[in-house]
């Protein structure tokens, strides 16, 4: 399977987000960049369609940045696959020919599928915690 790199990265700086969701701290985009190592003027366009499909907060300004607009058990998989990527989830097939409509009703199933399973996951199943703290004896 063949994913963008901007539905990658969305995953992945939204995992970054929610490590710290219900902290006071807003998170930097220069921050968010480092710890998921994205292009910093391309997460900015990332982050933009995430703010407008509401699944994170911006504020601007020196104390500014962002955080989750929600927990991170209350966002879906498939929000965020819909709000940078939803070519993807679109079944797009001809049915014409001898074996259109039955080629397009197979794909249609796995669609279906496809999109059940997305969204059976929500962020929480992305966070990976800091273990940079750790101790072991």
């Amino acid at each position: 399977m063949k994913l963008s790199h901007k539905l990658e990265y969305a995953c992945r700086v939204l995992a970054q987000l929610a490590r710290t969701h219900g902290q006071e701290k807003l998170a930097h985009i220069d921050e968010l960049a480092e710890a998921e190592k994205i292009p910093a003027n391309y997460l900015v366009q990332i982050l933009n369609e995430l703010r407008n499909a509401g699944l994170i907060v911006s504020k601007r300004g020196k104390q500014g940045g962002y955080a989750l607009a929600r927990a991170p058990e209350r966002i879906r998989l498939n929000e965020i696959v819909t709000a940078v990527d939803g070519d993807l989830l679109e079944l797009t097939f001809d049915e014409q020919g001898h074996s259109g409509e039955r080629v397009a009703s197979i794909w249609h199933d796995i669609g279906v599928e496809f999109e059940k399973k997305i969204s059976s996951y929500t962020l929480e199943a992305f966070v990976v915690e800091d273990t940079s703290s750790m101790y072991y004896i």
